[in-house]
C-alpha cells in the first residue's frame, strides 16, 4: 500500500509538499507541482485517511521513548517517526529510558507537563503500572515492538500496538540459512529476553523443528554489562565468538538477534580466521544502514519501518482528536534482504 513518502518520491517533491496539498494548503505551491502530486497519487492509487482538524491551541508535539538511541535500531526508528510527524506538522520529543522504570516515569511526567497527549513507547513492557495509569489519565500511547498478550481482551486495551511479526522474522532468518545448506544453526542473543526477542527465538526454533534439525541448545546467550545490552550489541557479538567456535559440531549458520550483534559476530569471526560465508553464514534482524556497508554485506530481515512509523503517528493524532476511537493491534510482515554474509 502506497504511503505519503511514495507519493513524494514519485512526484519528485518533498513530503511536506504532499502534506500541504492533503491539508488544503495548495496555495503554497505552483500549479505544476500540485498537478505532479495529484498525478502521482492517482498512479499509486493513494487514498489518504483524513485527519480530524486539530483543536486550536493543542500542542503539536508527540513523545518517543526508546531504550537507548545508541542502539542503531532505535536510531532508525526515531528518524522515521520524526519524518512521519513532520508530514503532519508535529514535532517529536525524544527520551532514553535505558529500560529503567524511574526514567520511564520521569518521561511521562515531562510529557504531561509539556501538554503532550500522545507518546510512542518502544520495546518496553506496556503492562507496567505507570504506563497503565498514564493511559487512564488521557495519554494516547502506541506500543512499538511489544505485542498484546493473547489473554488480553480487546475491550480492556488502553494502547495501540504496532509491531513487526517477530515470530515470522525468526522463522524467515532460519529458513534462509536452511535453504542455503546450513544445518548446524544457532541463534545469538543477549541473555535478558524481551517479548520481541523471545518471539524471534520462537520462530527460529519452529523453523528448525519443521526441517527436523536439532533445536536443543541452539540459543547462545551472552551477558552484557548493562541490563538488556541495548548499548553493547556490537561488543556482545564479538564476545560470543569464542563460545560459538568452541561448539561441537561447529555452527555453519548463525541468526543474530539484531544487525549490531551480527556485525560484531562477523568482526570477531574474521579476527579468528573464519571465512564468511564460506565457513559460517550469518543473518541479522533489523536491516540497519550499516548492514549494507559491513564486510561482507550482512543479510538481514527488515521491518517496514517507514510504514510502521507513519501508522504510529497517524494513530496517535487520530486518537488524540477522537477519544472514542478504540486502540488496535497492527502486525507488519518482515522481508529478507539478501547480501553476501550467506553462502549461495
Amino acid at each position: 500500500m502506497a504511503n505519503i513518502r511514495d507519493v513524494a518520491r514519485r512526484a519528485g517533491v518533498s513530503i511536506s509538499s504532499v502534506s500541504n496539498l492533503l491539508n488544503h494548503r495548495a496555495h503554497q505551491m505552483s500549479a505544476e507541482t500540485q498537478l505532479r502530486i495529484e498525478r502521482a497519487m492517482d498512479e499509486l492509487h493513494y487514498r489518504p485517511q483524513r485527519m480530524p482538524p486539530r483543536t486550536s491551541g493543542q500542542p503539536t508535539i508527540i513523545g518517543l521513548l526508546v531504550p537507548s538511541i545508541v542502539n542503531p535500531s532505535f536510531s532508525a526508528l526515531a528518524h522515521q517517526v520524526d519524518l512521519s510527524a513532520r508530514a503532519y506538522r508535529y514535532r517529536v520529543l525524544l527520551g532514553n529510558s535505558y529500560r529503567q522504570e524511574e526514567e520511564e516515569r520521569a518521561f511521562i511526567t515531562d510529557m504531561f507537563a509539556h501538554g503532550v497527549r500522545g507518546i510512542i513507547v518502544a520495546a518496553s513492557d506496556i503492562r507496567q503500572t505507570h504506563f497503565v495509569r498514564c493511559a487512564e489519565q488521557g495519554m494516547r500511547i502506541v506500543s512499538y515492538d511489544n505485542r498484546f498478550s493473547g489473554s488480553m481482551a480487546a475491550d480492556t486495551r488502553l494502547v495501540d500496538s504496532v509491531s513487526m511479526d517477530n515470530v515470522e522474522a525468526g522463522r524467515l532468518a532460519a529458513n534462509h540459512l536452511i535453504e542455503r545448506g546450513c544445518r548446524q544453526i544457532v541463534f545469538a542473543t543477549e541473555a535478558a529476553l524481551t517479548l520481541s526477542r523471545s518471539n524471534k527465538i520462537d520462530g527460529f526454533l519452529a523453523a528448525l523443528r519443521s526441517h527436523q534439525l536439532p533445536a536443543y541448545e541452539r540459543v547462545i546467550e551472552g551477558n552484557a554489562s548493562s541490563e538488556y545490552g541495548d548499548t553493547e550489541m556490537f561488543e556482545l557479538g564479538r564476545a560470543l565468538v569464542s563460545r560459538i567456535l568452541a561448539m561441537t559440531p561447529r555452527p555453519d549458520g548463525i541468526v543474530a538477534i539484531n544487525d549490531a550483534l551480527g556485525i560484531g559476530l562477523m568482526t570477531g569471526l574474521r579476527a579468528a580466521g573464519v571465512r564468511i560465508p564460506q565457513q559460517i553464514s550469518i543473518v541479522g534482524i533489523d536491516n540497519i544502514s550499516l548492514a549494507g556497508f559491513s564486510e561482507p554485506g550482512l543479510t538481514s530481515v527488515m521491518p517496514p519501518l517507514a510504514a510502521m512509523a507513519q501508522l504510529m503517528v497517524e494513530r496517535l493524532i487520530k486518537r488524540i482528536n477522537d477519544p472514542l476511537l478504540p486502540p488496535g493491534e497492527f502486525l507488519f510482515p518482515p522481508t529478507l534482504i539478501g547480501r553476501q554474509s550467506v553462502k549461495d
